[in-house]
């Protein structure tokens, strides 16, 4: 039996691997939860009726696994992943560390598989979530129009940056209704959070952050690197789920209506996209959900070729878990045809 470990089980995009593995009918004695800094005794659930003990990243043995998937801070995927790979184990990076390497392909499922094939040492790696909610339904568009620009505005929830993130939020919005008064619960933004916007996701980096930095280079080095990219972020007072308007420019013609059938075809992207009040999905419609969903799709006439739409997805779900459980099993696939 193939044995799967999923690293940062305490995280909540971990815990969404687990339940996909769980949801394909993966059997507990067939995963190992990982975490850092564990006390010995702690548990996970793993569906509806089981518990997973949670090892030591630290001390635990890679060479018992088939396959690894790195849900932690980039900071520890640098000094585990490759330990892990080392032991025999192929490994799905989500953690950034991997970025970098050139040797190390980055996969989204369905957009660029023939990439697994260049995984020398057997670790690939998965862009962050925004690049995977976006590129998945332009990936029809890109083969048959050639986009030459892209401009993504991300309006992303707390969880991009886990659960304490999220409290704050939770803690804000309450302290407000119970006419409390905020000033010591700034911890984690530097601005308040709750009925606000917050145009910064990550550190700067020069005058983009790095969340903007990223969804440029990610998806350059999935797409080709002549295409032009400009991302903006800002964080918005939910606890789940990212939303986006995408622009694109084209090399060729692009009617609106081919990129709606387009985009219809693909899979795991649902379009629902009426011209009326709430014809369309919003970010609390899509919590728990495993599509991408796709509104106000309409001609871009400031450019040539252009079009550009709105798009929502769980992040956790699907611009993380999804993906990484999908590239996991491409990986394996690929192994069993050797």
């Amino acid at each position: 039996m193939v044995k799967y470990a999923v690293v940062g089980v305490h995280e909540s995009a971990g815990h969404e691997i687990l339940n996909f593995l769980e949801e394909d009918g993966i059997k507990a004695e067939n995963v190992f939860a990982i975490d850092v800094n564990t006390p010995l005794g702690t548990q996970v659930s793993y569906g509806e009726d089981d518990e997973l003990d949670v090892h030591n990243l630290e001390t635990f043995d890679f060479s018992r696994t088939d396959i690894a998937v790195f849900v932690t801070t980039a900071e520890i995927g640098k000094r585990y992943v490759h330990k892990a790979a080392a032991a025999g184990a192929k490994v799905v990076d989500a953690s950034g560390a991997s970025f970098a390497d050139s040797e190390i392909p980055m996969i989204i499922a369905g957009v660029n598989d023939e990439a697994a094939a260049a995984a020398r040492n057997g670790i690939v790696s998965i862009p962050s979530p925004a690049v995977t909610q976006m590129l998945i339904p332009l990936k029809a568009i890109h083969d048959k129009y050639k986009i030459k620009r892209l401009i993504a505005s991300c309006y992303v929830s707390t969880s991009v940056y886990g659960k304490e993130a999220m409290d704050e939020l939770f803690n804000q919005t309450r302290k407000i209704f119970m006419n409390e008064s905020l000033v010591d619960d700034q911890k984690f933004f530097n601005k308040q959070i709750a009925f606000n916007l917050i145009p910064q996701a990550g550190e700067f980096i020069g005058d983009e952050t790095s969340y903007e930095w990223a969804l440029n280079a990610e998806t350059k080095k999935i797409l080709g690197g002549d295409i032009k990219v400009h991302g903006n972020f800002a964080v918005v007072p939910a606890f789940i789920g990212s939303a986006q308007y995408i622009n694109v420019e084209c090399m060729e013609e692009i009617d609106v209506d081919d990129a709606r059938r387009l985009i219809k075809q693909t899979d795991g992207v649902v379009v629902f996209d009426k011209n009326v009040d709430g014809g369309y999905v919003s970010l609390a419609d899509v919590q728990g959900e495993d599509s991408i969903y796709v509104s106000r799709l309409r001609q871009d006439i400031s450019v040539d070729n252009g079009i550009s739409f709105w798009c929502v997805a769980d992040n956790l779900r699907v611009g993380i878990a999804k993906n990484a459980f999908a590239v996991m099993k491409l990986l394996l696939k690929k192994s069993h045809s050797h």
